[in-house]
């Protein structure tokens, strides 16, 4: 199939959506796909804690501050302002009174703020500990009610730019500018070309490079690659953030324990229910992630234990029942044996958040013509090394929007001509089919030299083999995905190699020691 839209947006999270939705009101031709089999199936869905907004006592001076200092002061300082000064109303216009969010509210029918580590005040609006999931309905809800076009089961393989896919020669000499996608219908094996005006990467991160991760299987670090591929910028790269708090459970995987139960009085545990926080920051329990996961990885290597413990039982003080403010998580717990109202949960670090990306300005703009990018998958420079809690989702929705209305104001259509020397994929000549077992062995090599060598705790000598390890892979995989009858599979396996290959040459280059890259040489 070839088609052509005005805008073809890559992912269905708040970022993804956000930006549809604004693009489709102001009469943009959009397209908007996913490789999921749900358009539900998003980071964005499985974000627990929160979003920022402004309460009363509250500035915009005082959260630049609180993100600056999370973000060891390498972020962007056009970009906290930004974030701060505009993020927070986003939330109430378009969220709460467009969206329609229904976040929780305290007795009194107050919006209910609750607090997490490195915040000076409560300002994080929330519902209960499903927040993502709320926003992700209400968005979807959104994007149906305005007829929005949404294909699920439609993975992207290659942006399709101008210098390296035209048959004119005369495209070599001209800017680089992205002109669609090649997407692949995941049901029939076909390849289509997607042309469009412009494109809008929310494709989420690359937290399944790690062999623990906080993730959904789908966040393979796809358009970091599509877009280093295409030659955009690439920044940032060596700061993935690792959750302090997943839950250890043989049986359920992927769950992440939010921050926000040691912002309502959780405290982190030892093996012999020793509080061991003040060991290491002044700010005990409330410290930023990058020093709450280094220090669970030191007690759980001083105790030689595959875990820590949570303990929310004894120092709870919201004002709703545990089960109640923590529902989703209390249960999740329960379906695995613990009940969070009288025992601790056993915890450890997993990757959760890339805090770089393909580069991109105030605008979502990146350094390719007609190539935006928003939400995880980009670096607009808010996150500096390390993430502030709960400024991920504003990030996307701010990043978001603001990517939209520049592509709508400033939008031209590709000539017909242009778009008709795009030629549609080459298939090889006799695509081999491979077995899945191949492609789960590639991955796990994968995760594991990436858990082992560039995780939490990094060195040049760890770093280097790493590179090394992955260097062999990708010359496998390349030369098998050229000679592959295509699937979704083959695709993620081709973009996580990647994915982390770029990450750890991010992690080499950088010798401090800052944030979340621990240079502990």
């Amino acid at each position: 199939m070839r088609k052509g839209y005005d805008v073809i947006v890559i992912g269905t999270g708040i970022a993804g959506l956000s930006a549809a939705i604004v693009c489709k009101e102001a009469g943009l031709e959009t397209l908007v796909i996913t490789k999921a089999e749900r358009p539900d199936d998003t980071n964005t869905n499985c974000a627990q804690g929160g979003i920022i907004a402004r309460p009363d006592g509250d500035s915009a001076d005082a959260l630049v501050a609180d993100i600056l200092k999370a973000g060891c002061f390498c972020n962007s300082h056009g970009a906290v302002g930004l974030l701060a000064e505009e993020g927070p109303d986003l939330v109430r216009d378009f969220l709460i009174d467009k969206a329609g969010v229904a976040f929780s509210r305290d007795s009194r029918g107050r919006l209910d703020y609750t607090e997490e580590a490195a915040h000076s005040t409560r300002r994080i609006l929330h519902c209960e500990d499903h927040t993502g999931e709320e926003i992700q309905a209400a968005l979807l809800r959104e994007a149906e009610a305005i007829g929005l076009e949404l294909r699920c089961a439609c993975t992207a393989i290659d942006l399709i730019t101008n210098n390296h896919h035209s048959r004119d020669c005369e495209e070599l000499y001209r800017e680089r500018e992205v002109l669609g996608v090649y997407a692949l219908d995941n049901a029939s094996g076909e390849v289509e070309t997607l042309l469009a005006g412009a494109v809008l990467l929310a494709s989420g991160g690359l937290g399944n490079i790690f062999q623990y991760t906080t993730n959904p299987a789908g966040a393979t670090g796809d358009g970091i690659s599509m877009a280093h591929r295409a030659g955009a910028d690439i920044i940032n790269a060596e700061y993935v953030q690792f959750h302090p708090t997943a839950l250890y459970h043989r049986d359920i995987r992927r769950f992440l324990i939010s921050e926000s139960l040691r912002g309502e009085g959780a405290r982190l545990l030892d093996g012999e229910e020793r509080p061991f926080m003040r060991d290491y920051s002044e700010l005990g329990d409330l410290a930023p992630r990058d020093i709450v996961a280094r220090a669970i990885y030191s007690e759980m290597a001083r105790q030689g234990a595959n875990y820590v413990l949570l303990d929310l039982s004894s120092g709870y003080r919201g004002e709703k029942p545990i089960k109640e403010r923590f529902r989703r998580i209390y249960e999740t717990c329960l379906r695995g044996g613990i009940d969070i109202e009288k025992e601790p949960i056993p915890v450890t670090p997993a990757a959760h958040y890339f805090c770089g990306g393909v580069k991109v300005d105030l605008e979502g703009r990146t350094s390719i013509k007609r190539l935006y990018a928003a939400g995880e998958v980009a670096c607009s420079g808010v996150h500096g090394a390390n993430r502030l809690a709960s400024t991920s989702l504003l990030e996307g929705l701010l990043w978001g929007v603001k990517a939209a209305r520049n592509m709508a104001a400033s939008f031209k259509p590709v000539a017909a001509a242009r778009q008709n020397g795009i030629p549609d994929w080459k298939k090889p000549a006799s695509p081999e089919r491979f077995e899945p077992a191949l492609i789960y062995q590639d991955w796990n090599l994968v995760k594991m030299t990436m858990w082992n060598h560039a995780g939490i705790v990094r060195t040049r000598k760890s770093l280097e083999r790493a590179a090394a390890d992955l260097d062999y892979h990708a010359h496998r995989v390349g030369k098998f995905y050229k000679e592959a009858a295509l699937d979704r599979d083959i695709v993620e396996l081709r973009n996580g190699i990647l994915a982390a290959q770029i990450a750890v040459a991010a992690s080499i280059h950088n010798e401090n020691s800052i944030g979340c890259h621990f240079r502990c040489d």
